[in-house]
């Protein structure tokens, strides 16, 4: 057999089994209802009966979604829900009425009270003239930032011929009660829409803008912003993080701490940050506090949520969800600096979101791309689990606000997870894809398509594009070679 037939029949061995897998897997998604179709339908039937386990509480959870500007398909992925299942496993709690949901934090003193975050996607029409100067002047969330930076933010968002609606909403699950706590429009929609706010008393709220690319906090009676902290006062755009302006840190999580700092989430510089707000913004932040560093993706990648555990629960320490590592990670404070104390995940993980640590030294996560939230024990065993399409943020009510309860993986000996050997290896495989192209990818790919069929498309592609660039090559060779001879 000569060398070329080789070389094209691995390329048709690759092509076929590539076909093959993506067409066993698009039959398979036409002969029903998928389980996360089925969960969906379950769950916004606010059954009275139970439609998932139980758990030792309340489980709140809020989801992201995969469409444009409202457009939503037929599938559990295109439509944001809130939802709280009851500790029986039924629906307490559902509302689909916002185009995302993020953020969602017990309120203090009550049982069924929550306060979450919403983005609501309006068309152009519908927006104002954000770069003017009569709406600067007009709004208090405006013109907190310097003219001259809110025009550059402003006139970078106007392509996309929408804005958005942020807001923070406190919500009774058993009355259905609801009140605005502070809202503010900003333009754009895919990188403007605020991902978390955190309490820091009954007026004020701290904010992860992740529009302006900065920390601020809000008197929510007045809607006057009392201080703020902007990312360009210590970090150069277009030397780190994402494009600048259009989506420069992605700042998607703040967090109050019990001594009145905030940590804060800047994503796509792989950086949590620590701030002190009593201090002017130029001093306020703690450097030897920073966790992470810029393309350190061994530390974080792109993570998103990071909880804060405190000395009284044998912190300081940090779990996160670490987004492109598909991954939960627990960082330990020691002797200033930071060390990897647990991480966990399994072959099906993909791109987990939100990692919450329960008292009883159990962890809660959102695996965003693997649809589904689910509780691992302190032996790393997956003992709760539900389908969810997209889930953004999970919690646990009764356990206290994200992981401020919960042990450190140190102190409580919590382990990490431990995987056989064909489960490591796709793990490995998934590790060399890691990157904020693959997720978008499977952000945007069609339903039916998992991991290994993105991974076969991909190869599909490749395939077809080698074999006739190949032949292209072998052909221009012949002719060259022809050419030669008759050039004699």
């Amino acid at each position: 057999m000569s060398p070329k037939t080789l070389v094209r029949l691995l390329f048709l061995g690759v092509i076929v089994i590539s076909a093959s897998t993506l067409g066993v897997s698009y039959a398979a998604s036409g002969l029903g209802a998928t389980t996360e179709e089925l969960a969906a339908e379950r769950y916004a039937s606010g059954s009275s009966t139970p439609v998932v386990p139980p758990a030792s509480d309340t489980t709140v959870i809020s989801t992201d979604s995969n469409s444009w500007l409202g457009r939503q398909s037929e599938n559990p992925r295109s439509k944001a829900e809130l939802m709280a299942f009851a500790s029986n496993g039924s629906v307490l709690y559902y509302n689909d009425s916002h185009t995302r949901y993020w953020d969602v934090d017990p309120v203090p003193g009550t049982e069924r009270t929550i306060q979450y975050v919403y983005a609501e996607h309006l068309n152009g029409s519908a927006c104002p003239d954000f770069p003017s100067a009569s709406y600067y002047n007009q709004s208090a969330y405006a013109n907190s930032a310097n003219r001259s930076v809110w025009q550059t933010y402003a006139e970078a968002q106007e392509p996309v011929g929408a804005c958005t609606r942020n807001g923070i909403v406190r919500t009774n699950m058993t009355t259905g009660e609801s009140t605005t706590v502070y809202s503010a429009l900003v333009p754009g929609k895919h990188s403007t829409r605020w991902h978390d706010a955190d309490r820091i008393n009954d007026t004020h709220l701290a904010v992860a803008d992740i529009f302006l690319d900065r920390a601020f906090v809000v008197d929510t009676r007045s809607g006057t912003i009392t201080w703020q902290w902007r990312a360009t006062q210590e970090f150069v755009p277009n030397r780190s993080g994402g494009p600048y302006p259009g989506d420069w840190t992605h700042a998607n999580d703040i967090e109050v701490l019990p001594d009145g700092r905030f940590m804060f989430d800047l994503r796509n510089n792989d950086q949590v940050v620590f701030l002190d707000p009593t201090k002017p913004s130029s001093e306020a932040l703690q450097e030897n506090w920073t966790l992470g560093a810029e393309n350190d993706y061994s530390t974080l990648y792109e993570q998103h949520n990071p909880d804060y555990i405190p000395a009284s629960q044998g912190g300081p320490a940090v779990v996160i969800g670490d987004s492109e590592n598909n991954r939960g990670v627990e960082y330990q404070r020691v002797n200033g600096s930071w060390e990897r104390t647990w991480s966990w995940q399994d072959a099906r993980m993909q791109w987990n979101r939100d990692t919450d640590r329960l008292p009883n030294g159990h962890t809660l996560m959102s695996d965003s791309n693997g649809d589904r939230v689910l509780e691992v024990n302190e032996e790393g065993n997956v003992i709760w689990s539900v389908d969810v399409g997209f889930p953004y943020e999970a919690e646990r009510l009764g356990t206290g606000d994200e992981s401020t309860s919960g042990p450190s993986a140190r102190t409580a000996g919590i382990a990490s997870s431990r995987v056989g050997p064909i489960e490591g290896m796709w793990l490995r495989v998934k590790g060399v894809l890691a990157s904020p192209e693959f997720q978008a990818l499977y952000y945007v790919s069609p339903r039916w398509m998992g991991s290994t069929d993105i991974l076969a498309a991909l190869l599909l592609g490749l395939g077809v594009v080698g074999w006739i660039g190949t032949e292209a090559w072998w052909g221009l060779s012949m002719r060259a070679r022809l050419a030669r001879v008759f050039a004699r």
